[in-house]
Formats: structure tokens, sequence, C-alpha cells
């Protein structure tokens, strides 16, 4: 599927095999270093992984705002919150 230039490795995350892909990026240091101290990650992977989860999150959000205001919803805050 991805040819010899792939080496693939299966990991148990949480009950589910997750896809690895080793790759090599070429990223200034000062970014790399000042985006793990601000997330205080401890590994380079862990950066990069935060990152693209915060994309991923951020696409998603813009994509549901075009509905805001759109939608009626018949929802009780309070009973949701269970307030009296």
């Amino acid at each position: 599927m991805f040819g010899n230039a792939y080496k693939i490795y299966y990991h148990m995350h949480k009950s589910k095999i997750e896809l690895i892909m080793r790759t090599t990026l070429d990223i200034p240091e000062n970014l790399l270093s000042e985006a793990m101290r601000v997330t205080r990650a401890r590994t380079k992977t862990e950066v990069i992984k935060f990152a693209l989860e915060n994309i991923i999150q951020k696409n998603k959000l813009k994509y549901l705002k075009k509905y805001r205001g759109k939608i009626k919803l018949e929802i009780n805050m309070d009973l949701l919150r269970k307030r009296n």
C-alpha cells in the first residue's frame, strides 16, 4: 500500500489498534522547542500529535459554526444541569 518508503507499526491504545507511521520532517528547531515548552510536551512526537489533533478539532468546529442559529433545539439546560 505504501511501498518501501514506509515502515508501518501497529500500536495498542485504549483497546484499539492504531496504525503508526514513521516519517522525517524538516521543522525549525526554535518552533519545535517553543511548541514543546508551551504545551509541556515531553517528546517531539507528543507535540506533533497534539498539534495535529488541534488542527483537526479547529477545522471541525469551523464546520459546525456554519450551523449556528440555523438548527432549532428544544433543550432545557436547567434540566440537563439538574437545576430546579
